[in-house]
């Protein structure tokens, strides 16, 4: 007899910020996704649920993928609260490995939790791997231009498709029958690096299509513009893979009853503001949900999400419920819900926030600790040691006459300088022309030493740019979102603030 819980498909990509043609409904045509079409993205947004306000719990991929799998704030996954030199907490229950003792087939392709040891083992290891025809999705731009002088663009494309669909038909082929499934497609692509020009090249994305609309803090120059088109090249190569497992799943007849998630674990790598920091840039990402019959259709909702939501969320539509050790809780009413806009009355906040990225960022490996809580109209981030420099030592680049490493290094080689920043075009044009009038301030905005406190007022300043923290007009806001703020933070027992010798700051937290 055929189990009737839902299939859960979950397409989670790295280093997807909020990169979707549906987005174009909330914020206009003056961003760039005024320039890409998502049509498999945009059919779960229109068959279902859009999220106007979803974040991730850290902008960085393990914190953020441990407070997924678990439930929990990334700050309570013990050493899954840094990147490099994460060690999973077998003792620490998550969503997969609960839904597989409850009858479900899970399995995975691509990244699941990583870096970390033992690699992806919240999800059940190198045991429910699938990928029998390799990864090279991963580096779709790269092999894709590789591939074109024989099979030309589409037929260049193809191949990688094909690798998707043979990775999840292994998946299918080992499900035992009658059994639901929980899958966990995670492309890596959209993480760097990708083949200078393949926007245009593979994806007919012209750069100068993007004049005037990148965010205030970057330069609207022609290099960053083509970096930008490189990257939502990619995005476009993850939603062909999301299409692909649609079909398969419309194909056998399982769509309908398939709980489909779609988001990303981070925002844009390789920018200033983006990966690694707690503004919108770093945190924001695309969240859409179907599951006809259960999820009425065509809605954009309010809610503000923290992606940690989602392990009890995945829980509940599968009628378990989650362990009372997860502090997230099931967003299932909302989806669920008839209603658009703002539908939960308490889903008005989130909490996100950052530990160690890079080991070897900053002296002795130490972490640039931050934490955040952003509203509707305001973001509030408190930066626990402003001393530190939050992108990794600048290596003397500071001085603006100092001499920077030539392009290819700042292109290729993430930990020569800054090495919380992905190595990038636009990492290498901002620190070449950095002592100019015009970039000078904006390199002090993405690279330089942040203040203990900020404070900004999205509603007039949409990009971040003024700091109101000291302005004595938001003194009574900017005291309600700190209070806030701190009350969350010493409920669930951050460190940051429960302990007088922060653990995050000794070994093994700081061990290279």
């Amino acid at each position: 007899m055929k189990d009737q819980r839902p299939n859960i498909l979950f397409a989670f990509a790295d280093d997807w910020g909020r990169y979707a043609s549906a987005y174009r409904q909330i914020e206009g045509n003056n961003t760039p996704n005024a320039l890409i079409e998502t049509p498999n993205f945009d059919r779960v947004a229109r068959e279902g649920v859009l999220f106007a306000n979803a974040f991730v719990p850290a902008p960085s991929c393990t914190p953020c993928r441990s407070s997924i799998l678990s439930g929990r704030y990334f700050w309570q996954t013990d050493r899954g609260a840094i990147l490099q030199g994460a060690i999973w907490d077998s003792s620490i229950p998550t969503y997969p490995l609960i839904l597989e003792e409850a009858g479900y087939h899970i399995g995975y392709t691509y990244k699941v939790w990583s870096p970390g040891t033992p690699r992806d083992e919240p999800y059940g290891g190198d045991r429910t791997r699938y990928a029998p025809a390799g990864a090279k999705f991963g580096q779709f731009s790269i092999v894709a231009t590789q591939n074109v002088p024989e099979h030309g663009v589409e037929g260049a494309k193809e191949i990688l498709y094909d690798e998707v669909r043979q990775n999840f038909d292994a998946f299918l082929e080992a499900r035992p029958e009658g059994a639901p499934f929980c899958y966990w497609w995670g492309p890596t692509n959209t993480h760097r690096k990708w083949e200078r020009g393949s926007g245009k090249k593979l994806w007919g994305l012209d750069p100068d299509d993007l004049k005037g609309k990148l965010p205030d803090f970057l330069p609207d120059v022609h290099e960053v513009r083509e970096d930008v088109c490189d990257y939502l090249g990619e995005c476009l190569a993850v939603d062909a893979g999301l299409g692909l497992l649609m079909k398969r799943i419309e194909d056998m007849g399982e769509l309908d009853n398939t709980l489909i998630v779609v988001s990303g674990d981070h925002g844009i790598p390789g920018f200033p503001r983006g990966k690694c920091n707690l503004y919108n840039l770093g945190c924001e990402v695309a969240l859409a949900v179907r599951w006809p019959g259960h999820i009425p259709e065509n809605r954009i909702v309010d809610d503000f999400v923290n992606l940690m939501d989602l392990a009890p969320t995945f829980l509940d539509a599968a009628n378990l419920e989650p362990p009372e050790c997860m502090s997230a809780r099931s967003l299932l009413d909302v989806p669920t819900s008839s209603e658009s806009g703002q539908v939960d009355p308490q889903r008005t906040f989130v909490v996100t926030g950052r530990e160690r990225h890079v080991a070897r960022a900053r002296a002795n490996n130490l972490p640039y600790p931050q934490r955040a809580i952003r509203t509707r109209d305001f973001l509030y981030i408190h930066n626990f040691a402003p001393e530190r420099w939050p992108m990794g030592d600048p290596g003397g680049l500071d001085d603006p006459n100092a001499q920077p490493p030539s392009y290819d290094e700042l292109c290729n080689n993430t930990m020569v300088v800054y090495a919380d920043m992905d190595a990038s075009p636009t990492k290498a044009w901002m620190i070449h022309h950095r002592s100019e009038k015009q970039v000078h301030s904006l390199f002090q905005m993405g690279f330089g030493k942040f203040p203990k406190e900020e404070l900004y007022d999205l509603r007039k300043d949409p990009y971040y740019m003024n700091n109101v923290v000291d302005d004595p007009a938001y003194k009574e806001i900017h005291t309600k979102l700190k209070d806030q703020l701190m009350s969350v933070l010493k409920e669930q027992n951050d460190p940051r603030v429960v302990e007088s010798d922060c653990r995050f700051e000794r070994s093994p937290f700081t061990d290279g």
